[in-house]
């Protein structure tokens, strides 16, 4: 049909020539990458329709399959009104929403919006299935199925919410933005200059606000790592992840070339887990953000796992607010999708200062504890070098029920270094030491430290299960979260618990 065709076509090619030049492709064009051929089916098209200057009024919607599965699409046409909202870009939205919670499988939304449309703000904006709905039914979707957001342009003022709740928001540099208000309504009510890429930018939120998860070149980067990522995710919360052939690890360095003997000499936990986990199969979340805590998803012997570490090459491995609350939401979406957890310890503690302390470093670190102790998958913790103070408990320490704790051989678990500790004790005898006398006492005392914290000693007080080689480590977890799969999921009995915030 000759008018459908004109539908299909978007806005006027000016605006495609636009979005060209700065590397932005049509909106189904978007959609047919991004699904299996020749799977898309649509809904809504001719909405609009008699206004003319509308077609499918800004917004594609339909169901497709990616890896043969399954999935619902919303995707803003960026060529009709800058991808702008009116009522029934809102209704077509909230019914593709509805056949996601129907249908059961996982939701994706690529945006490219400029807002709503003040001149339908009366029929979209204030009623039961306005624009709000959009975000209820995002609320209503999580822990649910599977919400990816891919931002290709801007996400402005309320839009903003939808990657805000999100699982995932994959944006593209130089293009993708999300925010409240303007930078010129900033001017406009707080007298405040600043440029939209610092206000809102896709680099800014992917390092500095957290609200992006991974950062990409290219809209065809942020579409292959749309559909590799959700070969980690079963279709809903009912089932498991997929599992694939278990491939080994990268060849490289051995894990016990990899640690330092010294404790205070910084490592690369990334060659940690490359040496562990099936190779290619490290997709990892909020890079860019908080690095001191490396979280992501990957797979053991073929099985997926999700991944905290801390990373010792970055501010120590200290955990700070931002990290906090970085692991804390990775954990939230592991459980939510039946996702095993694995931590990888090598952490001095959080950090302290008035600084943090300001920043509310106590309730962020509670936040990190709460999801960890909540979190209902099998977790296992390996000690791989020192695990100290509250670090230990946020990083799933014996105390909050991991399947099991394990060390290897380098592990220390204590409430402080042996340095930190020995200053502690005995800083007023250490002060009227003479210096010779002083180097011998401090070696003596942090020797029997060491020997207090040994991590054999606290193998044979059943604080960690087992002490692990090195070198079986990678199949001792295999067999373990295999041996773990069918643990029971509930916690407690309860309403749900008060968030700490």
């Amino acid at each position: 049909m000759e008018k459908e065709a004109i539908i299909k076509r978007g806005g006027a090619s000016k605006y495609h020539e636009s979005n060209a030049r700065k590397g932005k492709l049509f909106a189904r064009e978007r959609i047919a990458l991004l699904v299996d051929p020749d799977s898309f089916v649509e809904d809504g098209l001719w909405a609009n329709n008699l206004a003319g200057d509308l077609p499918a009024d800004g917004v594609v919607t339909g169901m497709g399959r990616i890896h043969g599965r399954p999935v619902c699409i919303m995707a803003n046409d960026s060529t009709v009104k800058a991808g702008s909202w009116g009522w029934r870009t809102v209704e077509k939205i909230i019914r593709i929403q509805e056949t996601a919670i129907d249908m059961q499988v996982p939701m994706l939304y690529l945006v490219d919006s400029a807002g709503a449309r003040i001149t339908d703000q009366i029929e979209m904006f204030p009623g039961r299935r306005g624009a709000g709905r959009i975000f209820y039914n995002e609320v209503k979707m999580s822990g649910m199925i599977p919400q990816i957001c891919l931002l290709f342009g801007p996400s402005a003022a309320g839009g903003a919410y939808i990657p805000a709740f999100c699982d995932v928001v994959f944006m593209v540099d130089g293009n993708a933005s999300m925010y409240l208000g303007s930078p010129r309504m900033a001017e406009m009510v707080i007298y405040e200059k600043v440029s939209l890429e610092e206000m809102g930018g896709a680099r800014m939120h992917c390092s500095i606000s957290g609200c992006g998860d991974l950062l990409v070149s290219t809209e065809q980067e942020a579409i292959e790592a749309c559909r590799a990522y959700l070969t980690y995710f079963p279709q809903n919360y009912t089932e498991r992840p997929p599992s694939y052939q278990a491939v080994p690890p990268v060849p490289g360095r051995s894990i016990e070339e990899i640690i330092p003997t010294r404790e205070s000499v910084a490592f690369d936990m990334y060659e940690f887990i490359d040496a562990l986990i099936d190779a290619g199969s490290w997709f990892e979340i909020k890079r860019l953000f908080a690095p001191e805590l490396i979280t992501g998803l990957a797979r053991l012997g073929g099985q997926v796992v999700g991944i905290l570490a801390n990373q010792p090459k970055v501010k120590g491995g200290v955990l700070f607010v931002d990290s906090a609350d970085k692991g804390a939401r990775f954990m939230d979406l592991c459980d939510a999708f039946n996702i095993p957890l694995l931590f990888l310890m090598d952490v001095p503690g959080f950090m302290v200062g008035s600084a943090v302390e300001r920043q509310g470093i106590i309730r962020h670190g509670a936040k990190m504890i709460s999801a960890m102790a909540q979190a209902t998958v099998p977790k296992i913790s390996v000690v791989v070098r020192k695990a100290y103070g509250a670090g230990l408990y946020a990083m799933c320490g014996p105390a909050f029920e991991p399947d099991c704790c394990l060390a290897l051989p380098t592990a220390m678990i204590a409430v402080m270094g042996p340095e930190a500790a020995v200053n502690a004790v005995y800083e007023n005898k250490i002060k009227v030491l003479s210096p010779e006398e002083r180097e011998a006492f401090v070696i003596q005392k942090r020797a029997e430290y060491c020997q207090d914290i040994d991590i054999y000693r606290l193998a044979s007080e059943l604080v960690v299960d087992q002490v692990i080689s090195t070198h079986t480590l990678r199949e001792e977890l295999i067999k373990r979260f295999a041996l773990y799969s069918s643990k029971k999921q509930e916690f407690s009995r309860r309403k749900h618990s008060i968030y700490p915030v």
